[in-house]
């Protein structure tokens, strides 16, 4: 597709943002319609994400991240924010990387930026917490110490899950009840686990870019699987993103098996 064609194409896109209608019919409709549509009970479309090495590893032991991924995975991780209604991000992404979870590399409106801080362990002097910019979300344990306001975040107060972390399946109704009923989980890999360990997921795009680390973090982290039989398995498309390899994957809220005893 030329520069011409897509950014027509990427222009009809952002007009279904909000007002349903039909997408175009081209590679770049049809990679981005399926996240127009909601088709839970609760009205919400959940998209997980990650870009990851060809063996796995979404950042250096250190947690180094920036970038796995090339321009065209960059410029696909924006759009997806623009699409979206709020960009999900956990506390150790928000400490690595300062990110600012903007669609600065195009076209279309900045989400809402949602942070899940189960313990409210970060400072407010990080940038996403600034005033002036989009408005965000700090989500916390109903416990956990501190008041309605983090910088110039608001703060949201979640029950906690008994395996750990924040309930992840109470946060959807939450924010559809603020009209964010699409939803991106943009990282790191232990936020899209525990979505994905839920049961919380639409579909999943997930990056794999010509790279070998050999060692780091890994890009999903899930209870131990006894067997093969034991993983979960679905059906997927395949993008080039420029030199990355882009997988579409439709999860439909599929809950892994070896998750199924966790509440």
């Amino acid at each position: 597709m030329d520069a011409t064609n897509d950014a027509l194409s990427w222009s009809a896109l952002l007009a279904l943002r909000d007002t349903p209608g039909v997408p175009p019919a081209d590679a770049l409709g049809r990679l981005f319609a399926p996240l127009l549509s909601h088709d839970a009970a609760d009205g919400c479309m959940v998209l997980g994400r990650l870009a990851q090495t060809l063996d796995g590893r979404i950042a250096t032991a250190s947690g180094s991240s920036q970038w796995i991924g090339g321009q065209g995975d960059i410029l696909h991780t924006h759009r997806l924010r623009a699409l979206c209604h709020a960009v999900v991000v956990g506390a150790g992404t928000v400490k690595h990387d300062n990110p600012r979870l903007t669609t600065r590399e195009c076209t279309g409106p900045n989400p809402v930026r949602v942070v899940l801080d189960t313990n409210r362990r970060l400072g407010p002097d990080h940038d996403i917490f600034a005033a002036g910019g989009p408005p965000t979300l700090l989500v916390c344990a109903e416990d956990a110490v501190g008041g309605d306001a983090h910088g110039a975040a608001e703060v949201l107060r979640l029950p906690r899950s008994s395996i750990g972390g924040l309930d992840i399946a109470a946060l959807l109704p939450a924010l559809a009840a603020r009209g964010l009923r699409r939803i991106f989980v943009e990282g790191g890999g232990l936020t899209v686990s525990r979505f994905l360990a839920a049961g919380c997921l639409d579909r999943l795009h997930v990056t794999v870019a010509p790279v070998l680390l050999g060692s780091g973090i890994p890009a999903f982290t899930l209870p131990e699987a006894a067997r093969i039989a034991d993983g979960l398995r679905f059906a997927w498309g395949i993008h080039r993103l420029g030199e990355d390899v882009l997988f579409d994957i439709a999860l439909h809220r599929a809950r892994p098996s070896i998750c199924q005893a966790a509440p």
